[in-house]
């Protein structure tokens, strides 16, 4: 029975090169009838956390058996293991350095295999700098053709793979913690706290933020509106709310939250009620 997957493709690699026309180039060549969405090729350049949380944010969007082909790779032709994994949702194909940890903190891997059979790559001999071309694409193309996944390499146990340390959110007396795990295009800070911790109630949250800056740790704190929309706060004001992706995020009316208060990924937070 013919097969034909949607394959949906996340890279650091930009638009200005040809690197992700030659890997849409080459899944075409396996299968020019293949649909391939473009989630976005505008990671920030080796930046794996963004990568993890942008897949996650993206994966559930997709139809079933989608084949998410991941390319944030800065240890390309490094003993870092090519994967292919499969869940519930479908598969996903790339390096093995904790890109994929964000979906699968919420969806169990099934299957799991290291790319070993060179019969499913564009040539037996990969480039060392570009993977995504010579292995994840063509291996993608292949899963979305129908193949099975015990034919592209060896089964690897779940737990072995690569996870990003990402600290955990928690409830406190007070409050909750957590921290940034995302910035967006808007300077939005998305934390890795779940909206449902917010208060169903308008009012203000003080949150006791520590970020280092030239090797000294500051700390301070901040007042903030709660609010459902961008514009339940004054222009240029600050305000706490759900974004679309069911985070806590703290945005800037008109303007950039992470900008204005100078916090990255990785900034800790301490939100009192």
């Amino acid at each position: 029975m013919f097969v034909n997957r949607a394959i949906a493709l996340l890279t650091d690699f930009g638009l200005k090169d040809i690197y992700v026309g030659v890997m849409k180039g080459a899944i075409a060549q396996i299968n020019p009838q293949l649909s391939v969405i473009d989630i976005t090729h505008d990671i920030p350049p080796q930046d794996i956390i963004a990568a993890r949380f942008c897949l996650m944010d993206a994966y559930r969007y997709f139809p079933p058996k989608t084949v998410f082909i991941a390319v944030v790779d800065p240890g390309v032709g490094t003993k870092r293991r090519p994967l292919a994994i499969e869940f519930s949702q479908g598969f996903l194909v790339g390096p093995d350095n904790g890109l994929f940890s964000g979906v699968l903190s919420q969806e169990k891997p099934l299957r799991v295999v290291e790319l070993t059979n060179s019969q499913y790559w564009r040539t037996p001999h990969p480039s060392s700098t570009f993977h995504g071309r010579d292995i994840f694409a063509t291996v993608g193309a292949h899963l979305a053709c129908g193949e099975s996944l015990e034919q592209l390499g060896d089964a690897i146990a779940p737990e072995s793979l690569i996870t990003l340390p990402i600290p955990t959110y928690e409830k406190t007396e007070k409050g909750f913690k957590g921290c940034i795990q995302y910035v967006d295009h808007f300077g939005n800070l998305i934390t890795n706290i779940p909206g449902y911790f917010l208060p169903q109630k308008q009012g203000t949250v003080i949150i006791n933020i520590s970020k280092t800056v030239k090797n000294t740790q500051t700390k301070f704190s901040i007042s903030l509106p709660i609010g459902q929309t961008y514009n339940d706060t004054k222009t240029g004001e600050l305000i706490m709310l759900i974004g679309s992706h069911g985070w806590l995020e703290i945005a800037l009316n008109g303007g950039n939250a992470q900008n204005k208060l100078g916090l990255k990924i990785g900034t800790t937070l301490d939100i009192i009620e």
